[in-house]
């Protein structure tokens, strides 16, 4: 299925695939191309709407009969981190932040396959190889950055060990992280939330307004984690709004409530490319 606006992006639809989230429940992507001299424009525009960035694609859930993934970003203004989470900084205060260009490193997947064992063993990315991480990092046609945190307690004769890694997207209004793994030996730390404060304080120190989280999903363990951010929001009805009570986004919606594709395509906000 194919829908497009005149003179711009074309935007396609996938086939429903089992939820990766919630049981018993379908998913579909909306999603285009992202290539070109306008990909960072259109990045920039499309994140602002929910979009997400895998290599050269930009895509939004479109589910026939569910709204419950919201994309979720953190105000840096006004974050402010919990007792638990300063206790998390703290605990990990010993490693040491390196940004590079994405370019993908062996340690680099031998940490993701460790990740991926421990944490995915049965999710979508549970049989990729070298190659297709290798992708999944250096195919991007904007200004994306790999941020490796490295043990500094290492001896001299030692190499600083690999703890964890994300691959970073610098927005014209903040930070989008797009995938982050990490040493799944050391679960006591709550690397993932680490870097996710991290991540506040390099947009923050940037003078960057939002980190962007990805998808929040009501009723979803795995994602239920992003709620615990103060200065949270959510993409919701075409705008952004505060998170407030997380029991108020139970993601139930009837069939019939959902937009046509052909409606949802239409009210795309794409950016002057003229210029």
């Amino acid at each position: 299925m194919r829908h497009s606006l005149p003179l711009a992006p074309q935007f396609y639809v996938t086939a429903p695939q089992p939820c990766p989230y919630l049981d018993g429940r379908s998913e579909r992507k909306l999603f285009t191309a992202l290539q070109g001299e306008g990909a960072e424009k259109l990045n920039n525009a499309l994140s602002r709407q929910g979009f997400r960035r895998s290599q050269n694609v930009l895509y939004r859930p479109s589910c026939s009969d569910c709204m419950a993934c919201l994309s979720a970003r953190i105000r840096v203004a006004d974050f402010s981190p919990s007792r638990t989470q300063r206790r998390v900084l703290k605990r990990n205060s010993d490693l040491k932040r390196t940004a590079t260009s994405p370019w993908a490193t062996e340690e680099q997947f031998a940490l993701f396959r460790r990740y991926l064992d421990d944490r995915h063993a049965d999710g979508g990315m549970a049989d990729m190889d070298i190659f297709e991480f290798a992708a999944m990092i250096e195919e991007t046609p904007i200004k994306s950055r790999v941020i490796e945190y490295r043990e500094t307690a290492a001896t001299p004769d030692t190499a600083h060990s690999l703890v964890a890694v994300c691959l970073t997207d610098v927005l014209d209004d903040g930070l989008s992280m797009v995938y982050s793994f990490y040493d799944p030996d050391r679960i006591d730390d709550s690397l993932g939330t680490y870097l996710i404060l991290d991540h506040v304080e390099i947009a923050r120190r940037a003078g960057l307004p939002y980190v962007y989280l990805g998808y929040w999903v009501p009723g979803s363990r795995k994602m239920g984690y992003k709620a615990n951010f103060s200065g949270l929001e959510i993409f919701k009805n075409g705008a952004w709004q505060d998170l407030g009570d997380p029991e108020d986004h139970t993601g139930e919606t009837h069939p019939l409530s959902v937009d046509p594709i052909a409606e949802q395509v239409a009210r795309i906000a794409l950016p002057d490319t003229r210029s």
